[in-house]
């Protein structure tokens, strides 16, 4: 029933997804795709709803079986969700049969966003950043863990920012993938390379790539309709993020398969989260608090992230900064893109914090 577009005017990604992609992924998704059996492979996941200032929380929930294992809390942003680390998961709380140490282990949580996937969608205002880090928090305590690290990126790095912020009786440490810092200005007159290629990203960011978020973060409603009312327009909306955001060559099933960009699609759709989800921008997005963080932080930078600061950059606001790594390949999703390294950066970092 899709009501289809004309296609575009340039042989590229310049204008949005390709009209041959999408019907290509569309007779896919309707024909072959299978999602009792994508469904079966997410449920070897123990998952569990709890309710947390009136909204449901859903989250995986994975102890490790090894004596000193470390709990930790696991947060996505937009467009991501928990399918992003289906790959992560068993590794990081059983890394002696994935190729870790027993002293590596993890009590692995990871909650959906509220308004995303199975999480409730709050019916109120004032579920922001700051909000989601306090019930993070509660979430941790009534599981039992009185201490913990916490690990994000996209919104997930800025609700974990604030559980290092907010949360500093109980969490230990946190890990980002996409620190949020702005450029210091004193260091304009001696930019390395590596920061001049960043200002780059960032002005490319500004001018082509960050309409999305001027809308959610404005007219989070408006848009809702559109893609909740259509599957096409939902996967549409989040899969040329998959191309953009992805170290992809040029496709964004060369990061991510088919089967997995259509399991996080499925995420949003089967569960109307479009608007819900966009809400988050309207909450946060205008003015993210970028108050110093002296919690211990260890940052991990790949290479098509959308934003990358620099070590100098990340330290005038991250103070206790315990570990900074650029990496040669992955880009914004890097547990669904690079999970080795993703597990490889996890590991070294909160090893010296245990």
């Amino acid at each position: 029933m899709t009501r289809w577009p004309n296609k575009e005017t340039p042989e590229d990604w310049s204008q949005g997804i390709p009209l041959g992609y999408m019907k290509e992924l569309c007779d896919y998704w309707q024909h072959d795709y299978d999602w009792r059996a994508r469904e079966e492979q997410l449920n070897r996941f123990p998952q569990f709803v709890t309710e947390i200032d009136g909204v449901n929380i859903h989250f995986i929930h994975l102890p490790s079986a090894h004596e000193n294992a470390r709990p930790l809390i696991i947060t996505h942003g937009w467009p991501g969700s928990i399918v992003e680390f289906h790959k992560v998961i068993e590794p990081l709380t059983n890394p002696t049969a994935h190729g870790g140490n027993a002293e590596d282990a993890f009590h692995v949580v990871v909650p959906s966003l509220p308004g995303y996937g199975f999480s409730g969608k709050p019916k109120i205002t004032g579920w922001g950043i700051e909000k989601i880090a306090d019930v993070w928090g509660a979430l941790m305590a009534r599981l039992g863990y009185d201490h913990y690290f916490a690990q994000g990126g996209d919104w997930g790095a800025m609700v974990t920012t604030h559980i290092g912020l907010q949360d500093k009786e109980h969490c230990d440490a946190i890990h980002l993938n996409m620190p949020m810092v702005t450029p210091d200005s004193k260091t304009m007159a001696e930019l390395t390379p590596s920061e001049q290629a960043s200002l780059m990203s960032m002005k490319f960011y500004q001018d082509w790539d960050s309409g999305y978020s001027k809308q959610q973060s404005t007219r989070p409603q408006t848009l809702g309709y559109g893609l909740v009312d259509s599957p096409i327009g939902q996967a549409a909306w989040i899969i040329e993020k998959f191309y953009q955001w992805t170290d992809c060559n040029g496709h964004p099933e060369n990061a991510i398969s088919r089967d997995e960009l259509l399991d996080n699609v499925m995420i949003y759709w089967l569960t109307r989260s479009a608007a819900s989800s966009a809400r988050l921008y309207w909450e946060s997005f205008k003015n993210p608090p970028q108050d110093e963080v002296d919690i211990p932080t260890g940052c991990s930078i790949f290479p098509k992230e959308i934003l990358r600061p620099s070590e100098r950059w990340i330290r005038k606001r991250f103070t206790n900064l315990c570990y900074y790594n650029e990496l040669d390949i992955g880009g914004h999703f890097a547990a669904f893109e690079q999970p080795e390294l993703y597990l490889q950066e996890i590991r070294t970092y909160f090893r010296s914090l245990r």
